[in-house]
């Protein structure tokens, strides 16, 4: 596999709350206009972060606000990469239940890793599933 050269980088740290997720939009918001990311792009970018972001802050650090999420963007020349990383436990990443099936259509929770998935062009979860790589390909 071919590194592709680092165009931009931007993180933030965020503590625990629901209503930094605002803060993470913002970043969204000014990382596309730097990087000239096409609105189709940019919406599902959009979306899949907020949906990653807030399920670290409500599922992976269960709203402790004396714990963070770390979300960095790096912009390579074909690929944006955005990593949502909790302090969480993590969890069991091959085992969300799908929730398009009849049986979980009327549960809350399990939709955002769904959203990820069919949003970003890749997701991958890594180590013990408290830190997640949402990945666009930008041509």
């Amino acid at each position: 596999m071919l590194t592709q050269e680092v165009k931009m980088k931007k993180s933030i740290l965020i503590d625990s709350k629901i209503e930094n997720i605002s803060l993470v939009e913002k970043l969204v918001d000014e990382v596309s206009e730097e990087a000239r990311i096409n609105s189709e792009i940019y919406g599902k970018m959009l979306i899949a972060t907020v949906e990653a972001v807030n399920n670290a802050i409500v599922h992976g650090n269960k709203e402790d606000e004396s714990k963070t999420v770390n979300i960095a963007f790096l912009i390579e020349e074909d690929v944006i990469r955005i990593f949502v990383e909790d302090q969480g436990p993590g969890f069991g990443f091959n085992n969300v239940p799908d929730p398009t099936i009849p049986e979980n259509i009327e549960n809350i929770h399990g939709r955002g890793v769904y959203l990820m998935k069919h949003l970003a062009d890749n997701v991958l979860f890594h180590g013990i599933g408290n830190k997640v790589e949402l990945i666009f390909n930008r041509a």
